[in-house]
């Protein structure tokens, strides 16, 4: 199934990473849930998807104010991101965005634009083979402000020396499409994995 991309021309591509490019999605949820669960707290998978672009701090401490826990916020982190290693062997690519990213390499520059750890975003990247393809990468520490603000965003344009209204961003979820149209940029919405099992 193809991307449809609007018309440009377009200066730069900026990719979220998690569910845009790495269909990592699934594999950080059983992370989460085994990490949290240890804790005794609960995530359901729906506002797990809900919350997709969030840092991974902000979701413990989000969820600690939620249910009245008292969960150790940097240890629970370290957990789950451990365990999300554990599992980058079963990590695959989303077909249509490595489409894009195959037949666009080199005509365009990339970033990456992500809410995970800059460890993280660099071991998908690398276990799916592409992590030389991208100029540059934006995660989670480089900037303040997560999605849906455009901070991000507005950073990776500015380090590939790009005009916003010039770059064209490929997202996963509402509020990195948000953040993406805070930013004056096109978008390219990715569809999550459960949508793109309907389309077949």
């Amino acid at each position: 199934m193809k991307l449809e991309l609007p018309a440009g021309p377009f200066q730069a591509y900026l990719f979220d990473c998690d569910g845009t490019i790495a269909d990592s999605m699934p594999l950080h949820y059983v992370a989460w849930k085994q990490a949290l669960g240890e804790q005794g707290c609960d995530f359901p998978e729906d506002l797990f998807y809900a919350w997709g672009g969030m840092p991974v701090h902000k979701i413990i401490s989000t969820l600690n104010e939620r249910q009245g826990l008292s969960m150790d916020v940097e240890a629970v982190a370290v957990r789950k991101e451990n365990l999300y290693y554990e599992f980058l062997p079963r990590l695959t690519a989303v077909p249509e965005v490595l489409e894009v990213i195959e037949t666009s390499y080199g005509c365009v520059p990339f970033a990456v634009v992500s809410g995970s750890t800059r460890e993280s975003v660099t071991a998908s990247l690398r276990s799916l083979h592409l992590l030389d393809k991208f100029d540059t990468l934006v995660c989670a520490g480089d900037y303040q402000r997560s999605k849906p603000h455009p901070e991000g965003f507005l950073l990776a344009a500015e380090r590939l020396g790009v005009a916003p209204e010039n770059c064209l961003v490929f997202e996963d979820t509402a509020m990195g499409i948000e953040a993406a149209t805070a930013a004056r940029m096109a978008s390219v919405k990715v569809l999550q994995p459960w949508e793109r099992k309907q389309k077949i």
